[in-house]
């Protein structure tokens, strides 16, 4: 039936629900964010799949898939039990329709033909694919007849949100009793069992807390302990934490998260020890070793996996709990371990470290507890997967830079290990760490060891679609953060840079390229034929291309003024010469609206070299006297708009430079590129000598007034570092010496008239 008893709890217990979050939140160390992308130790490779959504986590729970199926949890089940009791008497499909899908008025119908034997036009429908006069499509709709009607408080769509949803009881006293009575009076087992559950279910939707209660303990004897038992446990669990018998209500969930995979989560999520009398009073309620053992798993969850575990070692050294816990221990000492080779100082300052000074730091954070206890349950054996805690074991020395003992442990787990992928791929995963862990200074015997892990981890491991849990992405960044500090170290910039990923926010830009030697040498580097394995690897996870350090180079050329170079460079940017702008970069309008640019009709679409072509032979005629008024307008335009504030910041945002909206996402050297308007200014003071009337004049005067008031701006703000830092001000129109020549000498032009109309800036200035 489509019915998850977790979606009516939630809502049931909603004050529960807020208290238990708060206590997730409380007893996880204040973990956020995606957990499993800092770790390199994969629970999956250990542990089934019940326990996914508990693996340690920022968000509350590992797994969203707990997060959207309430309603449908045990479908896939509860459709194949069906088909099994009809014995092919209805096909797939249909089953699940009369299960799932919106089928309560057919079912309806039927149920009074089968009473009325009045036809209905669902019971013509359905007759030909159902044997309606079959004994056990009769039991099937009679069943669903009852069922459904309690699926009415039972099944929620709002299980998850932001209003209150008002809890809603099934007050149909008369289809309880009836269930109950199907459940009395059949000699069917399957269905029988069906109707148990189905009692248990409506009375919980009922509220009927005693007859819940004595319907459980009169029956619960006779009870095959499947599924549909625990999850009518979980009702029972529910109702004693109604009643506030916290330590009853504890117990039996601990029941229900031992004996119930599917409902591990669930169990998990409810468990919810008041006070610690009512975790001593589930203790002794316990009746043998597994019992307790599962009471400490749940425990674990929440707080002190290290106890726990000791506890259940004790208890049950073969509980799959203690495997699970130790996933969260392992992943717990990760959290810890600081992979970015770079620390804050007293003064907030970051700064990088050495190899040597990452590993002093970490090996300090490895508890020894933890150690001591992975230690002698590993040497113990008598785990159920004893393989997992010697790999644990040798994850540990490695970090404590014993890195002999952790290889020592891998042999050990290589000779025992299941022959699984997963598994495979966690010990070479472990082996690398340790392995490159080793290496403080590279020379070319060690590269070699490194070089086939580096190659599987960067290039091949991305590709595989097996194993979407395997966690590698965290040694991806690691093992480059490491050689990366191990170039650094030698004073080997260039290698430092491929492998420090760091530099490369597509947002920012990367600033390694600001100095020119840098830049050459790079260049160098990357053209260079010869280069090692390791050189190779380099390059090939480095983020910049030498297409794009050519075209950084065009435009920075271009900013100064050195046309002929930048053609040269932009040359050699193989299709990043051919990016096309979106606006026309040698229009000039009174307002900056390159919105507005890209939108308007363009006669001509340049691509980047076009558009340094064009500025060489306009450069070529004003230097030749030829049309210098116009010539040396458009160029005014071209310089202009490549800026910030015009039209084609296309031209400059790259991975090297940087992306952004504002000046404030570029770093320094290039925000002061970007925002400088003096070539433009130069350009408008050319055409404005040349001008042959009042008009062109007028336009000109207006441009070099616009490049005025973006230097005055930049000078006023230069000093805040974050545009969040400016402070609120009300708008100072100033006297630009444009604006002041413009309203005292041009005031009669068109153009004049064309300002005042659409520049509101200027208005104001001119009507004050």
């Amino acid at each position: 039936m489509k019915n998850q008893f977790l979606s009516k709890l939630l809502l049931f217990f909603s004050a529960i629900f807020l208290m238990v979050y708060g206590i997730i939140y409380a007893c996880a160390d204040g973990d956020y964010g995606d957990f499993s992308f800092d770790s390199n130790f994969t629970p999956e490779t250990f542990v089934d799949a019940s326990y996914e959504p508990l693996f340690l986590s920022g968000d509350v729970f590992y797994s969203i898939r707990f997060e959207d199926n309430y309603n449908t949890r045990f479908n896939e089940s509860i459709r194949t039990d069906w088909e099994t009791y009809l014995k092919g008497k209805a096909d797939s499909a249909t089953v699940h329709y009369f299960l799932f899908d919106s089928s309560a008025v057919a079912v309806q119908d039927i149920y009074a033909f089968y009473k009325t034997k009045k036809s209905t036009k669902n019971v013509v429908k359905w007759e030909s694919k159902l044997k309606l006069k079959d004994s056990k499509i009769k039991n099937f709709i009679d069943f669903l007849f009852l069922a459904k009607q309690v699926e009415t408080v039972s099944v929620n769509a709002d299980y998850w949100s932001y209003d209150p949803v008002a809890v809603k009881t099934f007050e149909d006293v008369g289809t309880v009793k009836a269930i109950e009575n199907n459940y009395k009076n059949s000699k069917d087992a399957f269905l029988k069992n069906r109707y148990w559950f189905q009692t248990m279910k409506a009375y919980f939707y009922s509220d009927d807390r005693k007859q819940a209660f004595d319907f459980f303990q009169k029956t619960e004897a006779t009870v095959p302990k499947n599924v549909l038992y625990y999850r009518a446990l979980s009702y029972l669990a529910g109702f004693y934490y109604k009643e506030k018998e916290y330590a009853k209500s504890n117990y039996f969930y601990a029941i229900v998260f031992d004996k119930c995979p599917e409902m591990r989560v669930v169990s998990a999520y409810n468990f919810h020890p008041q006070e610690e009398k009512d975790w001593n009073a589930s203790l002794a309620m316990a009746k043998d070793n597994k019992e307790k053992a599962a009471l400490w798993a749940i425990q674990g969850y929440y707080k002190d996996e290290v106890r726990a575990m000791e506890k259940i070692f004790e208890l049950d050294p073969k509980s799959t709990h203690l495997d699970y816990l130790l996933t969260r221990l392992i992943n717990k000492t990760e959290q810890n371990i600081n992979h970015s080779f770079s620390k804050t100082d007293e003064s907030n300052d970051v700064k990088k470290q050495t190899v040597s000074e990452n590993k002093s730091d970490n090996k300090k954070k490895i508890d020894t507890k933890v150690l001591g206890l992975v230690t002698k349950i590993s040497a113990a054996g008598t785990t159920a997967q004893p393989y997992l805690w010697d790999m644990a074991l040798g994850y540990l020395y490695t970090l404590r830079e014993d890195f002999s003992k952790a290889e020592a442990f891998y042999t050990k787990v290589e000779q025992k290990m299941p022959p699984k992928k997963l598994a495979n791929y966690q010990l070479c995963l472990l082996r690398f760490v340790n392995n490159l862990s080793k290496i403080e200074k590279l020379t070319a015997q060690n590269e070699k060891t490194i070089i086939k892990d580096l190659k599987w981890l960067y290039h091949e491991l991305p590709k595989e679609k097996g194993i979407p849990e395997f966690r590698y992405q965290n040694a991806t960044n690691w093992s480059k953060k490491y050689l990366a500090a191990l170039y650094r170290a030698s004073g080997n910039r260039v290698m430092a840079e491929l492998f420090d990923d760091a530099n490369n926010y597509w947002w920012y830009g990367n600033n390694f390229y600001d100095a020119t030697a840098d830049l050459q040498a790079m260049k160098a580097f990357l053209i260079k034929t010869n280069k090692t394995e390791l050189e190779q690897v380099g390059q090939s996870v480095y983020g910049v291309k030498l297409a794009e350090i050519n075209n950084f180079q065009a435009v920075k050329a271009t900013f100064k003024n050195d046309i002929p170079a930048a053609i040269e460079f932009i040359k050699q940017s193989d299709s990043l010469q051919n990016t096309v702008f979106y606006g026309n970069p040698f229009n000039g309008g009174v307002k900056d609206c390159h919105d507005c640019d890209h939108v308007a009709y363009q006669k001509k679409k340049y691509s980047q070299l076009d558009f340094l072509t064009t500025i060489k032979t306009m450069q070529d005629k004003v230097v030749a006297k030829e049309e210098v008024y116009t010539n040396s307008l458009l160029l005014g335009n071209a310089f202009y708009n490549i800026t910030h504030f015009g039209n084609a910041r296309i031209f400059y945002e790259s991975k090297i430079a940087g992306y952004g909206s504002s000046p404030y996402s570029f770093r320094e050297p290039i925000k002061k590129m970007i925002t400088d308007c003096s070539l433009a200014k130069m350009y408008y003071q050319k055409a404005f000598e040349a001008a042959k009337n009042k008009e062109q004049k007028a336009k000109c005067l207006y441009m070099m007034a616009k490049c005025e008031r973006n230097e005055y701006y930049n000078k006023k703000y230069s000093a805040i570092a974050n545009v969040w830092e400016i402070p609120e001000e009300e708008v100072n129109f100033i006297a630009f010496d444009g604006f002041v020549k413009l309203k005292t000498t041009y005031s009669d032009t068109k153009y004049y008239q064309e300002v005042i109309g659409e520049c509101g800036y200027f208005r104001t200035y001119v009507n004050q």
